[in-house]
């Protein structure tokens, strides 16, 4: 049985995915057999694992910090928020149920069985798996029935370690009140991290010694507030703040890039390639003078493609669009994006809501009708013809689908998929194309020869030598690792952990 070590936090957005993936870098540069652990996850950014499975982004990049292949292991179960109508239950890999809170608690024993299932898998192959809690251990109302935080340390016999957020405020109430509330489960918490702090240290001080005087519980390291450590969020707090910039003060000589803020985005994880390239000014906003001040739009993927074209119908977005589309202004949709450009959406069983067909934004020439089927892969793709602002043929293009239903298009495909068994994906027409490929902008020369042709229209040279995404990852993993290593006790961390 392998050993184990679990970040517990005082609440959503505390720090504990990128304090769990740090410790798996540091665990794996110790020659370790290490693989993280999340039992449920409730995101909008998932990953498709390469058996198929679908699990969260946050565990995706916690297993790339492990050196490990992902797995549905990692994350057996994934919550994705689908409005009014509940979740959708992720459960090992595959859907299984949009389901209402009271449904999915009283089938709680249900999907424990495939929590202790997965971690025996793990467990078996591993030395050091590091474990992920979820929002905070100290739900009172959800103490006998939550399966992600107390009840996973109890069954592994998992050491915890509590994180909290300085920068929100009232950190040690917060740690304090956790440990009030988690009863006998408290002795569980081996020590806190003070996460996001600002100024001066020795004006924290005291508060540690105070918090451990308290509650016998050491403060093992003060991490210090980073702006951007260069890695994809997983919460999607992180949109509200890059939704409250604009291109207002922008520069000329780089390249503006609209994503459209949807109410249910899902997998904005795909954009962020786009953050490493010095010429580009990314926004995720819903401002029509962004949108129609941009040089390219994307339409992102979305858990509740139907209600998000409403919203945008309904707020005059749509004509937005359409007079960005007019004036020539490059437009790509992905996924659910992809589904919203084209002429219609069915939904005759009402998959995803009380309609049965809506009309789209007719800005492609396709069809998609919802069905029971959801579609989880990892592809290869090449390039299927001409696409706006790619100069170049790509091939052995990698990604990932995730979605509902088939779209039917006509004329040329953006791309091809596989290779004997191919399929077309995708649809271009004029200056607008959308694809269901969830990771296209990870590759390098295509996402650097998309930026070459927007600037290439916009009168800039082309700019040479692109940052490799995957070694830009990397970096700021093993930064992530040392800002640990600098700002905690590793001594402690190993002893609890038992290395």
């Amino acid at each position: 049985m392998s050993k184990s070590i679990m970040i517990q936090g005082t609440g959503s957005g505390v720090g504990k995915s990128l304090i769990a993936a740090g410790l798996c870098r540091i665990f794996r540069d110790m020659g370790r057999k290490v693989a993280p652990f999340k039992s449920q996850n409730m995101a909008l950014n998932s990953f498709v694992t390469p058996e198929g499975g679908e699990i969260g982004c946050a565990q995706a990049m916690q297993a790339e910090a492990a050196g490990a292949e992902p797995s549905v292991y990692m994350n057996p179960i994934l919550l994705k928020a689908s409005g009014e109508s509940g979740s959708q239950v992720i459960v090992l890999g595959k859907a299984y149920k949009t389901m209402q809170a009271a449904e999915y608690y009283k089938n709680k024993e249900q999907f424990w069985a495939s929590v202790t299932h997965a971690w025996d898998m793990l467990s078996a192959n591993n030395d050091i798996i590091v474990i992920e809690g979820a929002g905070s251990p100290a739900e009172i109302n959800l103490m006998d029935s939550e399966i992600a935080n107390m009840a996973v340390a109890r069954h592994t016999e998992a050491p915890v370690i509590l994180v909290g957020d300085i920068d929100r405020g009232g950190v040690f109430a917060s740690l304090y009140g956790t440990v009030a509330l988690s009863g006998e489960d408290s002795r569980r918490i081996k020590a806190f991290i003070i996460n996001k702090f600002r100024g001066d240290i020795n004006i924290l001080l005291p508060g540690n010694r105070l918090i451990e005087d308290k509650t016998g519980i050491p403060v093992i390291g003060v991490l210090p507030y980073v702006t951007d450590m260069g890695l994809p969020e997983e919460d999607g707090l992180v949109l509200d703040i890059h939704a409250r910039g604009s291109f207002a003060d922008s520069s000329e000589d780089s390249i503006k890039i609209t994503v459209l803020r949807l109410k249910y985005i899902s997998n904005f994880t795909d954009f962020h390639p786009f953050t490493y390239e010095p010429d580009v000014e990314l926004v995720i906003s819903r401002r029509p003078e962004d949108i129609l001040n941009s040089d390219l739009i994307i339409i992102p993927g979305s858990k509740n493609t139907i209600t998000d074209l409403n919203i945008l119908r309904g707020s005059g977005l749509d004509s937005v669009i359409k007079k960005a589309a007019g004036k020539g202004i490059p437009l790509i949709g992905l996924c659910g994006g992809y589904q919203m450009l084209g002429r219609t959406i069915e939904d005759p069983l009402n998959i995803e809501s009380a309609e049965t067909a809506v009309a789209g934004l007719c800005l492609l020439d396709t069809t998609t009708v919802f069905d029971k089927t959801k579609t989880t892969r990892q592809v290869i793709a090449r390039t299927s013809g001409p696409i706006p602002y790619i100069r170049n043929r790509h091939i052995g293009l990698r990604g990932y689908e995730i979605h509902m239903g088939q779209t039917t298009a006509t004329g040329l495909p953006a791309f091809v998929v596989g290779g004997e068994d191919s399929y077309p994906d995708g649809a271009v027409k004029e200056g607008v194309w959308g694809t269901y490929i969830h990771g296209i902008f990870d590759n390098d020369e295509f996402r650097g020869d998309l930026i070459n042709g927007l600037r290439e229209r916009k009168g800039l040279p082309p700019v040479g030598g692109r940052v490799s995404y995957a070694a830009e990852k990397n970096a700021a993993i093993d930064r992530l690792a040392q800002l640990l290593r600098t700002n905690l006790n590793m001594d402690f961390i190993y002893s609890i952990a038992g290395l």
